[in-house]
C-alpha cells in the first residue's frame, strides 16, 4: 500500500488535477504464507491477480515491486514506468547485534530467498538457512520473538516504512548482491493504452530504466526465475553502464560471476540495458553458470 500511495501521490504531483483511485489487492502470494516462494509458483503468485484485474480494465495500472515482475511481459501488458531506485542494498536484522561473520556456528537464519541464502552459505557454509514469510514488520517480529537468529530483508522496504533501524547493519554488495529490480517499484499498464503510458511516463527514471533492463535481460537471459540463486545490479557511472551478476549454486559453493559495460543513452534506457543484460548473461553461460541453474 505504500507503493502503491506513493506513485498515486507522484502521479498527482506530476498531473495537477489528476483524479487516482487505490484499489487494495489482497493476492495468492500475500495469503499462502506456509510455504516457501519457489514451491508455491514463484514470483507470479503476487502479480496474477493485478495482471487479470489490468485487462478486465477494473485497474489502469498496477504497482509492483519490480523484483517480484516475471521478466516476460504478460500478453497485453507492459511496463509503462520504473520509478527512480532507492538504496538496493540487503539489511541485515539481528536482535543480538551480531554480524554475519560473527553469529554461533549453526545458527538459522530466516530467509525464503534462494538468492539470498546461496549468498549467505557461501560466506557462511555452517548457517542453518531456513524459510521466513510474511511482510515486513512480521518477519522482523519472528526473528525478535527468537525464531530466528537473524534474517535478511530489502532496505528499501524498511526505509519505505520507516523502520530502517531495526536492522543491526547494512550488507555491501560484493557479500550480497541484490535481486534484478531490487527497490525499484514498476508501474505496469496496458500496452495499447496509450492515455495511461503517457500518464506513468512522468514517473520513468531514465538511469534506473536501463539499470533494471539490464538485470532483467540477465535474468531472462539464464532462463533463471525464482527458482534459481541469480543476483544482479548495475548502475550508471559517468555515461556507463555497469554490471555486476553472479549465479551460484544453492549451497553457495559454487558462483560464476561477471561483469561487464556499456554505453548509456538516456534518451533510450531501453536500447542501453538490453545489449548489456544480454551480454552479461552469454558471458555467465559461457564460464559454466547453466550448470548452477534447476
Amino acid at each position: 500500500m505504500w507503493q502503491a500511495e506513493h506513485v498515486a501521490g507522484t502521479l498527482r504531483a506530476a498531473w495537477p488535477g489528476l483524479h487516482v483511485e487505490l484499489v487494495p489487492f489482497v493476492t495468492e502470494g500475500d495469503r499462502a504464507l506456509d510455504r516457501p516462494l519457489p514451491e508455491i509458483g514463484g514470483k507470479g503468485v503476487f502479480t496474477a491477480e493485478l495482471e487479470r484485474a489490468l485487462l478486465d480494465g477494473r485497474i489502469d495500472l498496477a504497482v509492483h515491486s519490480l523484483k517480484d515482475l516475471p521478466t516476460a511481459d504478460s500478453d497485453g501488458l507492459a511496463i509503462g514506468a520504473t520509478t527512480e531506485r532507492e538504496d538496493p542494498r540487503d539489511a541485515w536484522v539481528c536482535p543480538t547485534g551480531r554480524g554475519l561473520a560473527e553469529l554461533p556456528p549453526g545458527a538459522v537464519v530466516g530467509t525464503s530467498s534462494l538468492r539470498r541464502g546461496a549468498q549467505l552459505l557461501r560466506q557462511r557454509p555452517d548457517l542453518t538457512i531456513r524459510s521466513i514469510r510474511g511482510n515486513v514488520e512480521t518477519r522482523i517480529r519472528k526473528v525478535e520473538e527468537g525464531g530466528y537468529d537473524a534474517s535478511v530483508l530489502a532496505l528499501a522496504g524498511l526505509c519505505r516504512l520507516g523502520i530502517e533501524d531495526r536492522a543491526a547493519s547494512v550488507l555491501p554488495l560484493d557479500v550480497m548482491l541484490p535481486s534484478p529490480g531490487q527497490a525499484t517499484l514498476g508501474v505496469q499498464v496496458r500496452a495499447g493504452d496509450a492515455g495511461v503510458l503517457r500518464l506513468v511516463g512522468a514517473l520513468d527514471h531514465a538511469e534506473t530504466r536501463a539499470a533494471v533492463t539490464a538485470e532483467r535481460a540477465f535474468l531472462a537471459g539464464l532462463g533463471g526465475g525464482c527458482s534459481a540463486p541469480v543476483a544482479a545490479y548495475a548502475e550508471v557511472r559517468r555515461g556507463r553502464l555497469r554490471f555486476h551478476g553472479r549465479v551460484l549454486s544453492t549451497d553457495g559453493a559454487r558462483v560464476v560471476e561477471v561483469r561487464t559495460e556499456g554505453p548509456f543513452n538516456a534518451g533510450d534506457a531501453l536500447v542501453s540495458g538490453l545489449p548489456v543484460g544480454r551480454a552479461a548473461a552469454e558471458a555467465a553461460l559461457a564460464d559454466g553458470a547453466s550448470a548452477l541453474l534447476p
